[in-house]
């Protein structure tokens, strides 16, 4: 017997998947106290307060363009909506990603599925036969994954067939789910609304890979491609169109380093530009092996891509700590006075 046709697979699953990951609020609870307490003490909780209080400061720099970059999985563990308010509240202008953050993760939760609590201690092997992939202690079911998969294959062929950016296409899928979402104030969807672009360089490494593939073999001769290095020019004509720039960083990788290269990029262009001028970085990732996933900060600087004089490494993982430092921010109500910039505009 097929073992997804097992009846004992079927009720296996459901016990597994019982408990969906609840999304933080971080307007339902003022971490202003904490913030300021936390600055008082020492390690990574002066680390946190630090790195909040330079996020402040990016909000109320009039001239500075906010870049939220994204890497790992942060959003499958209960950070969706803390990334989606901070669209909506006008605390950041740009989204760099990685194309799991923003399909596999939102855009799947956004058409009706969801993720679940699980264990890192559940044997792989039941949850590979029950068709349950997981993320240490978060659980997903690639039934409805692989449904995300077909959902993007049907965007696409939806479309006129030609290049296009990531930015470009994640656009169709907020047009898209204007209409279609079974869950609304995803961040791919509020980023549409506020003319927020979300950037993908590394696109193709998530559900869009696999829906674009089968967009491709079903459309042979007229299909869509992704043009990352268009999309790379486009990020760096943002940061030329912003007089200063800072950068919320949750992990590192392609993310980081895209949008920390778009300095360098403009200089080959033979454009003036500054460094960016605020930096955070939230990462486990370690310094010894030469990397960091992608370079700590003040290395960074050595490169020409960020100043030194505001930057903060948190060494934490993110969702112990992000909450605390975007709470801070919703509450001190710098966003208020931020003038949007709608970078979605100028393409």
């Amino acid at each position: 017997m097929n073992k997804k046709n097992s009846p004992n697979i079927g009720h296996n699953k459901k016990k597994l998947l019982n408990k969906t990951v609840e999304h933080i609020d971080i307007t339902s609870f003022d971490a202003r106290k904490i913030i300021d307490s936390m600055s008082g003490m020492s390690f990574t909780s002066r680390d946190t307060a630090n790195a909040a209080r330079i996020f402040n400061e990016m909000i109320s720099d009039k001239n500075c363009s906010i870049f939220l970059t994204l890497a790992g999985s942060t959003s499958a563990a209960g950070c969706m909506k803390l990334y989606s308010d901070l669209v909506k509240y006008n605390m950041v202008d740009a989204i760099v990603a990685t194309g799991a953050s923003i399909i596999d993760m939102d855009f799947f939760e956004a058409i009706g599925f969801k993720h679940y609590q699980g264990s890192q201690f559940q044997d792989d092997t039941e949850l590979r036969n029950n068709y349950i992939d997981r993320i240490y202690d978060t659980y997903i079911d690639e039934d409805e994954l692989q449904a995300c998969d077909k959902a993007i294959c049907e965007i696409a062929n939806t479309l006129e067939p030609k290049t296009y950016t990531s930015r470009e296409f994640i656009k169709e899928i907020g047009k898209y789910l204007k209409k279609n979402a079974k869950k609304k104030n995803s961040l791919i969807e509020t980023a549409y609304d506020n003319n927020v672009p979300i950037f993908c360089p590394a696109f193709t490494d998530s559900s869009a890979g696999f829906g674009l593939v089968m967009h491709q073999d079903q459309n042979p001769k007229k299909h869509i491609t992704i043009d990352s290095i268009r999309e790379f020019r486009e990020l760096t004509e943002i940061k030329l169109q912003s007089k200063q720039s800072g950068l919320l960083m949750i992990g590192g990788g392609v993310p980081k380093n895209f949008v920390q290269d778009t300095v360098v990029c403009a200089e080959l262009l033979g454009k003036k530009v500054d460094m960016h001028k605020y930096a955070v970085q939230i990462t486990v990732a370690d310094t010894r092996d030469g990397a960091c996933s992608s370079s700590t900060l003040k290395e960074a600087s050595s490169w020409g891509k960020v100043d030194v004089s505001e930057e903060q490494m948190v060494f934490a993982e993110a969702t112990s700590v992000l909450p605390l430092i975007v709470s801070d921010a919703y509450h001190r109500e710098n966003w208020k006075n931020r003038k949007k910039r709608e970078f979605s505009k100028i393409f």
